[in-house]
């Protein structure tokens, strides 16, 4: 067997990505394992295989606001989704886990050649471009980077003595693709000689080769929370993970941390890189005078509105904003870019906000669901909270909060529930779809079903309008959903759940216990293997990925 490698523009010790392609004796392609792969020509490639401009998805759920509803899906509908007509048309191997979301780019021309292109990063730093049209077995990479030279691994889980991510972790957040200049921003971490480290790239999305110096992520803040040192709180990458996807917005790359099992002391970190050189422009800490303060959300990405103010929710640990201080925890937040950090706009935190980080009831453990003229955020409490866009609310101080914590009359907040509306509690992201009888909120709680909740004049309704007959395990599911528009007929809500085993579901929208499509329904042909938490399928014309253990899946229409 015979390889070529070429070593990328980077840093000349921990940076450099590299290209691998290797052949065998007799010249045919190599997979990752060394088994031979078939070339381009034996699998399907249409003549003109550039679809939709407006299919392609750059960042994780779809859009800046995180929604996660794709309405502009032409191809699927409840009447093709069904075991007869649609499942896996490829499997694509990878050298490790997908933990990140895969990204999709319509008409993109590599080697010279038009390709519908899928993208993602695995937890051994690696990122992979596949042609999204294949269908049998699966052809070579388009292109293939890893990030893991001069003997650097990924994050091995016993380094930080944490099973969150096993056997180790690399590339977790997703990705984000610029469209504009052909570049992907991807933080990448990894074990260098005992030292973890992370690293921002950014590289061409027809090549895989970097375009420019990655960055080592770097920080410090004036504070005196725990870990501080002389009055400085400084940023590990020992001690805080990248897991939300990043955000691009006005030219800035955002990227959020946390501590995997909330290894102290760690603090919440929001960090913004100019797109085009990488420098630094943003460092903000969520408890500089406290501890903990965690950006989770079950790896959702910041959201961002129009105007390029953040909408987040952070974790467990201190608060004092309405005192007058800067520790923020377990709070709804909308922050203005300003003089290097990020500066409160609006904010809500729950009136037991101590009551909550006392039992680890993260608030922050689901991520805000940013609509209009509301904002809805679900926590490990499992209560609605919906919150006015002009004015969240804030904190209001009472008297033995944590006796009163189902009191749902206390916050000045559009609504609340009781808590356990959502039974469980929430590990992951709300998605909305709006059809000729009204507008829905579908949520999957971490022992509850996937439902769909009404959603008229700012409030939840009592009770949802229908249910899928399975019960969620955690850490439950992420819905995410397609349309062409507001067609009844063709609105899915698609989600991969664990409760008999790993699958991917599809739902009719208009009535989740309609169950149009699962993996187990033909498990021979369309089986789903293991996958990680806060896993969430992507959609886009006519295809459905879902990055699992050690492949990348594609499920489409099957003639």
């Amino acid at each position: 067997m015979t390889c070529s490698r070429r070593t990328r523009l980077g840093l000349a010790t921990l940076t450099a990505g590299l290209v691998t392609s290797c052949s065998n004796a007799s010249g045919a392609a190599l997979n990752w394992s060394g088994h031979a792969v078939v070339s381009p020509a034996a699998y399907r490639i249409p003549a003109d295989p550039a679809a939709p401009s407006d299919t392609a998805l750059l960042t994780q759920r779809g859009s800046n606001s995180r929604v996660g509803w794709n309405g502009h899906e032409t191809i699927l509908n409840d009447h093709n989704v069904r075991v007869a007509s649609f499942g896996k048309v490829v499997s694509y191997p990878v050298d490790g886990k997908i933990y990140a979301q895969p990204l999709f780019l319509p008409g993109l021309r590599v080697d010279g050649r038009l390709h519908n292109v899928v993208i993602v990063a695995t937890e051994t730093d690696s990122v992979y471009a596949f042609d999204a049209d294949a269908t049998g077995r699966a052809p070579a990479p388009l292109w293939h980077t890893s990030f893991l030279v001069n003997g650097a691994v990924p994050v091995p889980d016993k380094a930080l003595a944490c099973d969150s991510v096993v056997p180790g972790f690399g590339i977790t957040g997703t990705p984000v693709i610029d469209r504009d200049t052909g570049t992907l921003y991807v933080i990448a971490a990894m074990d260098a000689s005992g030292t973890i480290v992370d690293y921002l790239h950014a590289i061409d999305i027809t090549t895989g080769r970097d375009r420019m110096r990655p960055v080592l992520i770097s920080a410090s803040v004036r504070g005196t929370g725990m870990g501080s040192s002389h009055g400085v709180v400084a940023f590990s990458a020992r001690e805080e993970q990248q897991h939300a996807a990043l955000l691009l917005d006005h030219g800035v790359v955002y990227a959020a941390f946390a501590s995997y099992c909330d290894r102290n002391p760690f603090h919440g970190w929001i960090l913004g890189y100019q797109a085009g050189d990488l420098h630094r422009v943003v460092v903000y800490n969520t408890s500089p005078d406290g501890v903990s303060g965690g950006v989770w959300q079950a790896a959702t990405g910041l959201a961002a509105t129009k105007s390029g103010d953040l909408v987040f929710i952070t974790g467990d640990g201190t608060f004092d904003l309405a005192s007058g201080g800067r520790d923020a925890s377990d709070s709804v937040l909308e922050m203005k870019p300003g003089r290097g950090t990020l500066v409160v706009k609006n904010y809500f935190t729950p009136f037991f906000q101590a009551c909550l980080a006392d039992k680890d009831q993260d608030f922050g453990s689901g991520a805000p669901l940013l609509l209009p003229k509301e904002i809805i955020a679900i926590g490990k409490e499992g209560a609605f909270d919906v919150l006015s866009r002009s004015s969240f609310g804030g904190y209001t101080t009472i008297s033995h909060p944590c006796s009163r914590m189902n009191d749902t009359h206390v916050d000045h907040i559009v609504q609340e529930t009781a808590p356990q509306t959502v039974r469980g509690g929430v590990w992951s992201a709300e998605t909305t779809w709006t059809g000729p009888s009204g507008q829905y909120v579908y949520v999957a709680g971490e022992a509850d079903q996937l439902k769909a909740w009404p959603l008229a004049g700012g409030r939840i309704a009592a009770k949802p309008s229908s249910q899928a007959g399975q019960t969620m395990v955690y850490p439950g599911g992420i819905p995410v959903g397609s349309s062409n528009g507001s067609n009844p007929a063709s609105a899915i809500v698609w989600i991969l759940d664990q409760e008999k085993g790993p699958a991917l579901r599809a739902y009719s929208a208009s009535n989740l216990a309609d169950e149009l499509y699962s993996t187990t329904q033909d498990p021979s042909r369309d089986a789903i293997p293991s996958y990680g938490n806060f896993t969430l399928p992507a959609i886009a014309d006519g295809r459905v990925f879902a990055g699992t253990s050690g492949e990348l899946l594609i499920y489409g229409l099957l003639h």
